[in-house]
């Protein structure tokens, strides 16, 4: 089994980075930290610090100055789960999921999972079903449908739903065996241009905008890890797109956001110009969706000669799903780790990992892969392509290994975390506390210089650069 520095060295290699930058990181903290089968903390603890090295050897790469980057694996696992220990004006987050969300037998003896915290996702599954949102009146029209009938139908009518799978009926899916081709992640250059010049600044990304195009969790983690490096990230939203009130408060941390209506040529008029002078667009739509209003990778590349443009996805951007919407808990539903740790446990049925970690593992991959473009563009120019899916992701945890009683661990509890890892500030909703930052830099330290704010709250231009 691989040592987390050997998967940290993995991680950072394949992206092109130096080993000898790998001297510098000190990796704190042993396994298992919270009750799963799987590698969930080692995961955590090696994504987050790749994204630190990578945001160290930026700022080496602009100031000349080496440093060290340490982390310790219970605070990165906090991170991974920062969502949960948030806490506004001394209140914990209200119940997470809508009331049909969750699990549910088919009448094939299958299990499937709904995911409809987005009102029209819920009414795609209303809709094939032909029932009322209620737990009851689902379950009975399931009791009528084959699993896989199911899935395919509620996909087709734009829900997002799951099968449960085992990890050997995935592996024999068309689209796993085209994940099976792909790196954990891609850097591609997709264009010719000069290296842009650094701007002035006093931290690894000070002066570098970040057009942030995304929501739930995985991409606006990859975004509140950029701000946390000093760029000016900028969370574009639609006015009329659903949202989930936590996550934007702890994912908000350190960004500015605006409004901007992506379905009117005005609106995409804005987006192109504030997109011709940023240098990261990052975004979590639906594959193609974008490419359809003039936002594909090669359009940025267009529009802004250097830009890093970071795609994610859920399945990935080979195979037939590559177009499949998808979230964290269905992608761990389909690809086997629900029935894996369900047959670890003992049950009969579904069990969750103890943490949406494929969705925290891919946002720290996304800004790991965005700095590391970046540098490639400082040093020989050219735009380029980040691509990352959570899929992906999966697929890599679940080759790191399985851990012989992991689920027997004592689970972290919260005033455990707020007693090590939070830090207080002031917010557009009121007082947050909220996890630090684990990643931790000798001579740059981690930190939002920016407040949460309501989404909207600023216009749709670039603060000045100092």
């Amino acid at each position: 089994m691989q040592s987390p520095a050997d998967i940290l060295e993995s991680i950072w290699t394949s992206a092109g980075g130096d080993p000898i930058a790998l001297g510098r990181v000190r990796l704190t903290g042993g396994e298992p930290q919270i009750p799963s089968s799987f590698r969930v903390a080692v995961a955590g603890q090696t994504t987050i610090a790749a994204a630190g090295l990578a945001a160290a050897e930026l700022w080496k790469l602009r100031s000349g100055e080496a440093q060290d980057v340490s982390v310790d694996m219970r605070h990165a696992v906090a991170e991974c789960r920062s969502e949960r220990y948030l806490r506004l004006d001394d209140k914990p987050p209200p119940p997470a999921w809508d009331a049909i969300a969750g699990v549910y037998r088919t009448g094939d003896g299958r299990f499937v999972r709904c995911h409809t915290n987005f009102p029209h996702h819920r009414d795609a599954v209303c809709k094939v079903l032909g029932c009322e949102p209620e737990r009851e009146t689902v379950q009975a029209a399931l009791m009528q449908w084959k699993g896989e009938d199911f899935e395919t139908a509620a996909y087709g009518a734009g829900g997002v739903v799951a099968l449960m799978r085992s990890y050997d009926e995935w592996s024999a899916q068309p689209q796993a065996r085209a994940l099976a081709q792909l790196p954990l992640l891609s850097i591609e250059k997709i264009g010719e241009t000069p290296p842009r010049r650094w701007p002035k600044g006093d931290r690894p990304l000070s002066g570098l905008r970040v057009l942030d195009l995304s929501r739930v969790i995985a991409g606006p983690v990859a975004g509140r890890t950029l701000a946390a490096h000093g760029a000016d990230v900028l969370l574009v939203s639609g006015p009329g797109l659903p949202a989930i009130d936590w996550l934007t408060i702890d994912t908000g941390r350190g960004k500015l956001t605006t409004f901007i209506e992506l379905k009117s040529e005005a609106g995409r008029a804005q987006l192109r110009e504030l997109l011709k002078d940023a240098d990261v667009f990052s975004q979590g739509y639906r594959p193609r969706a974008l490419a359809a209003l003039g936002f594909a990778p090669e359009d940025a590349a267009q529009i802004s000669p250097g830009i890093v443009y970071v795609t994610l996805s859920a399945y990935g951007h080979a195979g037939p799903w590559a177009e499949r919407r998808g979230f964290d808990s269905l992608v761990q539903t389909t690809t086997g780790f629900n029935h894996a740790e369900g047959q670890a446990a003992g049950i009969d049925g579904p069990k969750e990992l103890p943490a949406q970690m494929l969705d925290h593992a891919t946002g720290y991959l996304m800004a790991f892969g965005a700095m590391m473009a970046k540098a490639r563009q400082v040093r020989e120019g050219g735009s380029w392509h980040v691509r990352v899916s959570l899929a992906q992701t999966g697929r890599w945890l679940w080759n790191l290994g399985r851990l012989e009683g992991g689920l027997n661990t004592p689970d972290i509890t919260g005033e455990a975390v707020h007693a090590a890892f939070i830090e207080h500030m002031q917010s557009g909703f009121g007082t947050l506390k909220a996890v630090q930052h684990s990643a931790r830099l000798s001579k740059t330290p981690a930190q939002w210089s920016r407040p949460a704010m309501p989404l909207g709250s600023h216009p749709a231009r670039w603060p000045a650069r100092s």
